[in-house]
């Protein structure tokens, strides 16, 4: 069965999108972080504070790498950054993945973060002056593996009940 790779910025709605899309087809779904937290038995926050970005970085490689070992269905909820980092974007373009973008304007991911109030530790750390240019640079250096994905779903404007089914359209 078809593993489900959601991708796309910090806030673009990749957690939600997997647990709605998970009740309309009930395929089990995962959120990368979860698994990585699991495994290190510490949340993400402290593991970039404690242990860096780049063992983070490998921790989410053997994570995704595991999670798409078996011949299981899967939905999963990568991190912002997954696709960046140690070639894991190739996983996006395997045949038994069906990988999608969810792609957000810079307009609406500022909006989406600044409601949240959910601790991200790269955006958090921003003054709320640069934060515009954070997350446009951030967008700018991941564009090309975001959109490695095999289909990209623009979300402004969208309710998640049509993500969802626009998603469900591409089964």
């Amino acid at each position: 069965m078809k593993k489900i790779l959601l991708s796309g910025y910090m806030a673009s709605g990749k957690s939600t999108i997997a647990q709605l899309l998970s009740k309309a087809s009930g395929i089990p779904y995962r959120d990368l972080d979860d698994i990585i937290a699991e495994n290190a038995q510490k949340s993400v926050s402290d593991i970039f504070s404690e242990d860096g970005e780049i063992k983070f970085r490998k921790l989410e490689h053997e994570a995704l790498k595991a999670a798409l070992s078996d011949d299981k269905g899967l939905i999963l909820a990568l991190g912002g950054g997954t696709p960046c980092y140690a070639n894991n974007h190739e996983f996006l373009k395997r045949d038994d993945v069906m990988s999608i973008y969810l792609k957000a304007s810079i307009p609406e991911l500022l909006k989406r973060l600044r409601a949240d109030g959910s601790g991200r530790p790269l955006f958090d750390k921003q003054p709320p002056e640069e934060q515009e240019e954070f997350v446009a640079k951030h967008l700018f250096d991941r564009s090309y593996f975001y959109h490695q994905s095999k289909h990209v779903i623009l979300t402004d404007g969208k309710t998640t009940e049509n993500i969802v089914n626009e998603i469900m359209s591409l089964f």
